[in-house]
């Protein structure tokens, strides 16, 4: 069998040894002859594609390049969630700030953390991803109203730990499959080598 990456190697090693060090002694400065000495890298990857020490990386830099839209599309739809909860936060926020029983303390506080949709959104961003969400949910449901807590009761429970939840079991299945395929990958080659 004709291996593409052996022929590859071999010849960026023929012209790393034959033509680009002996450019290299000589006076003139050719950088751009240089960069084909990047290309002995590939012996390495080589290395590590087939020591047991590197399964580990191997199988991290497998599952990240497997997952990787899946990461993407995971980040979107938490975001786009997280938005929409910012926006609603915001909006319910807005009635109370005319309210004289709230002290003007707890609506500099309102103000600070949902009082426009970027305060909002990091404050949202804070509760889903710090795991710190009674610090930023308490207040709103001691001081201005216990309607909040059911707001933040289903918000902390489909997307702090459900959406989170899911996606990390989706993760989790796509590094088991890679762990799998890598197990497969080494006995295929071991066999393929006797």
């Amino acid at each position: 069998k004709f291996n593409i990456v052996d022929a590859a190697i071999v010849v960026f090693s023929c012209i790393d040894l034959y033509i680009l060090r002996p450019l290299t002694t000589s006076e003139s400065n050719l950088t751009v002859l240089r960069a084909f000495r990047f290309f002995r890298l590939a012996r390495a990857f080589r290395v590590i594609r087939t020591m047991d020490v590197f399964t580990k990386l191997r199988i991290l830099i497998g599952t990240f390049v497997a997952s990787f839209l899946a990461l993407i599309w995971s980040m979107v739809l938490l975001f786009l969630v997280m938005l929409m909860y910012s926006l609603i936060m915001c909006q319910l926020i807005q009635p109370y700030f005319d309210d004289p029983s709230i002290s003007e303390s707890t609506l500099e506080w309102m103000y600070t953390h949902y009082g426009t949709a970027g305060r909002s959104l990091w404050t949202v961003f804070e509760i889903t991803f710090s795991g710190g969400w009674p610090t930023w949910v308490t207040p709103l449901i001691e001081e201005v109203s216990s309607v909040f807590a059911y707001i933040a009761a289903i918000y902390i429970s489909v997307v702090v730990f459900a959406m989170t939840r899911i996606i990390t079991a989706l993760f989790l299945k796509d590094t088991l499959h890679v762990a799998a395929n890598d197990a497969e990958m080494v006995i295929q080659e071991k066999m393929n080598e006797k």
